[in-house]
């Protein structure tokens, strides 16, 4: 009874959750600020047409999009946001430009009363809509188009070759010619004056902006809403409810448990692996090479923030330009991490069933040359991409499509689609016989094969934006994948996962498991599908997307707080027999999955998630704050766990040496926090209170962050990425040397010789 309402009360969460989500998309396409046929002055004069525009949003994908600055927000943090910068360069050329006309002067030189004057002016010149629906004219005073006409001489100078801006394109990391056709330039411009235009003017019948007044500018009054404020303080109280609710359940079902009898061998070792499990050895080979490259380009990437056009003198950026180094950064930890799941869920699926299907083998090796030519050849794309080899409909389908962490082409995305639908016909296929015969352990399948199901689902939503999308929608859909793929699914089948090795092992009981896992997986979806939200606060949404992200995302954190009982349960079974030694430290990697869960995904996650905090932050260092902790630190660290569980089936039945394994996990553990806590978050923090004091621009102009206090803070990162490095080098070291033997000692795992021996 108590499984049904809980299957019961999952399905439910499904239906509504997916209902707001999908009906707040067709509000999105309502409402989303409206592209304009011609952008036009008073006088006639055509300044930019739609066609422009939307190839302009091409143009800056094909340079690597978010990767290079950001829109809206959503990006990098070496360059400036664009549209932050426009804005105030706009600003304050015409404000310039009033003081000149009026008063002969500019406009610092004016006494407070005057620049009060004028900046009412500008903020009626600026946020006034004179967007005309009936034409599609977006009709611009004479001198705004001067200073369009002016903002779009720096643009085209600083991405072009213009020595005069050297020294910022340096501070930027971007590198001499990055747009080198001329008629790209002007579509860029295009581009980024519309984006810009959204941030800056009131939705009609409204005083608010198309992105609810972000960013912070003051000189037109784009400041934090009354409603940011509100649900900020809805968010604050439902955090404390669904702590004190869950907290109440956790109490009154007294945990109360039987005494647990744990097996006196290792079910695991009496197990022979299938041919199609020996396969994935290869995909965990394949695992470790990729995370070494990818934290090989992540210092890389660090140290474009002082030095934008080299590395340690050498001039790295004429081949690996900042943009091209953050991508592959990026792609590879969330390919890594996939691959290691995909393959530990193709080594547990015969080994639940005790079943090999015909060919699982050869699908196996199939799909792992795929994955090979995905991680490869879209690399290369993209690489082409950046260096404007590529027509713009080549670049889509084959480069770059400037979304950060979903940069594949448009031809690799399907690719990989097919490969993830290849990879849940082998989980089906090698789960189904044992789905068949199940009885106790029926539900905890069925969650499985939903979980696994979910995977290449929810990567379809990648797909439903095509090459000249409005880039609300194409955010829209884009968050569905990183938020529901990365943040959401990937969780639930790791904790099934999880949950299906220890009972396999014989220290969790299946009733247990089973009941854990749905609950787990019921609260972890009510507030993560809705929560999808809080990513597009400033995307050009209505209020409703603003309401319900703050509140669900809220939510989120609320099953993290049970997070400490995980931990403290995982680590008392790593020490439930002598056996389970040799599984202590992938057990320790799902014990700091749960630690960096609670800090990472729950208190640097909901230190920017509520709409008042993210209006000052978002674009910030204190993004990464939270994305290094939760993505690796959750996604990651639970990938290596994954790993290592399998491979110490898949090696020979001899004991590990592991000094290394315990000098690898301290290391990476370490090396993230004082990565975190000696230079991202100090950043952050300085740069969110230059962003409430003077503005968003300020905050993430070249004057700001290249202050010599801020280049000390980016150095003192040296300190945990080397660490951090050295961990992963470790490990690396030590993965390998299963392969050479240098791992491993001539002792037998306890119970080997006999269990083997009994096989025979």
């Amino acid at each position: 009874m108590r499984l049904t309402r809980l299957w019961a009360s999952l399905t439910l969460v499904f239906v509504i959750s997916f209902a707001i989500l999908g009906y707040y998309g067709g509000e999105i396409y309502q409402t989303m600020p409206p592209i304009p046929k011609r952008v036009v002055t008073s006088t006639g004069t055509v300044l930019f047409t739609e066609k422009e525009i939307k190839e302009g949003q091409n143009v800056w994908q094909s340079m690597g999009g978010q990767e290079v600055g950001s829109i809206w927000g959503h990006g990098a943090y070496v360059a400036p946001d664009w549209n932050a910068d426009w804005l105030h360069r706009e600003a304050m050329w015409i404000l310039n430009k009033y003081a000149a006309d009026q008063f002969g002067k500019s406009y610092d030189e004016l006494d407070e009363e005057k620049k009060a004057m004028l900046r009412t002016r500008l903020k009626k010149e600026i946020r006034t809509n004179t967007y005309q629906p009936d034409t599609g004219d977006l009709v611009v005073s004479p001198i705004r188009a001067q200073a369009i006409k002016a903002i779009s001489q720096h643009y085209s100078a600083l991405f072009g070759n213009d020595p005069k801006l050297d020294d910022l394109r340096d501070k930027y990391a971007i590198p001499r010619g990055t747009i080198k056709d001329p008629e790209r330039m002007k579509s860029l411009n295009a581009f980024l004056f519309w984006t810009t235009w959204a941030c800056a003017t009131n939705r009609p019948g409204s005083d608010i902006t198309y992105t609810n007044n972000w960013p912070h500018e003051p000189l037109i009054d784009n400041v934090a809403t009354g409603s940011m404020v509100v649900w900020s303080v809805v968010s604050f109280v439902l955090l404390l409810a669904g702590i004190g609710a869950l907290a109440w359940y956790y109490a009154k079902q007294k945990h109360v448990e039987l005494e647990e009898t744990y097996p006196e061998k290792d079910p695991l070792l009496a197990l022979s692996p299938t041919p199609s499990m020996k396969a994935t050895l290869k995909y965990f080979w394949v695992v470790a090479a990729l995370w070494v490259i990818q934290v090989g380009l992540g210092a890389v990437t660090a140290h474009y923030q002082v030095e934008g056009s080299g590395f340690y003198g050498i001039p790295l950026a004429e081949w690996l330009p900042y943009s091209i180094t953050r991508t592959w950064h990026t792609q590879l930890g969330i390919l890594w991490i996939a691959t290691a799941w995909i393959a530990t869920g193709l080594f547990v699926a015969p080994a639940v069933s005790g079943h090999e299907p015909k060919y699982q083998r050869f699908l196996v090796n199939v799909l792992f040359v795929c994955l090979l030519i995905i991680v490869v050849g879209s690399m290369a794309g993209q690489w082409f991409a950046v260096q404007q080899r590529l027509g713009l409909d080549t670049n889509f389908w084959f480069g770059h499509q400037g979304y950060e962490y979903t940069d594949l082409g448009r031809f690799w995305q399907l690719f990989l689609t097919v490969g993830l639908f290849l990879w849940l016909f082998l989980m089906v296929r090698g789960i189904w016989p044992a789905l068949r015969k199940a009885k106790d352990d029926r539900h905890l399948l069925i969650l499985f094969l939903i979980a696994s199901t979910a995977i290449p689902v929810f990567y379809i939503p990648g797909l439903l934006w095509g090459q000249h999308t409005h880039l609300a929608i194409a955010e829209y859909w884009r968050w569905w994948v990183v938020h529901l793929w990365v943040e959401g699914f990937f969780e639930v089948f790791a904790t099934v996962v999880i949950a299906f090795l220890f009972t396999r092992m014989g220290l969790l009981r299946i009733s247990t498991a089973t009941t854990s896992v749905l609950f787990s997986t019921i609260i972890f979806l009510f507030g993560g599908i809705i929560g999808t939200f809080h990513h597009l606060y400033f995307s050009g949404t209505p209020i409703g997307v603003l309401a319900f992200g703050a509140t669900f995302s809220a939510l989120e954190v609320v099953p993290l707080v049970l997070v400490g009982f995980e931990a403290y349960e995982n680590l008392t079974l790593s020490r439930a027999r002598p056996w389970v030694a040799a599984y202590k430290w992938p057990i320790y990697y799902f014990i700091a999955v749960a630690f960096w869960n609670l800090v990472g995904a729950g208190l640097f996650g909901f230190f920017i998630n509520p709409p008042i905090a993210l209006y000052y932050m978002q674009g910030l260092n204190t993004t990464p704050v939270h994305g290094h902790t939760a993505l690796f630190g959750v996604y990651g660290m639970l990938g290596i766990g994954l790993m290592l569980f399998c491979l110490r089936g898949l090696t020979k039945r001899r004991k590990w040496k592991t000094k290394a394994l315990s000098f690898s996990f301290w290391a990476i553990n370490i090396g993230l926090a004082l990565m975190v806590l000696l230079s991202l978050l100090p950043i952050g923090l300085m740069q969110t209170w230059a962003s409430v004091k003077h503005g968003m621009w300020y905050a993430r102009s070249a004057e700001f962050m290249s202050q010599e206090i801020i280049h000390n803070f980016v150095w003192l990162r040296v300190i945990g990425d080397t660490i951090f490095a050295i961990g992963a080098l470790v490990l690396g070291w030590f993965i390998l040397g299963l392969k050479t033997g240098w791992s491993l000692t001539d002792e037998p795992l306890q119970y080997a010789e006999e269990n083997e021996t009994h096989a025979k």
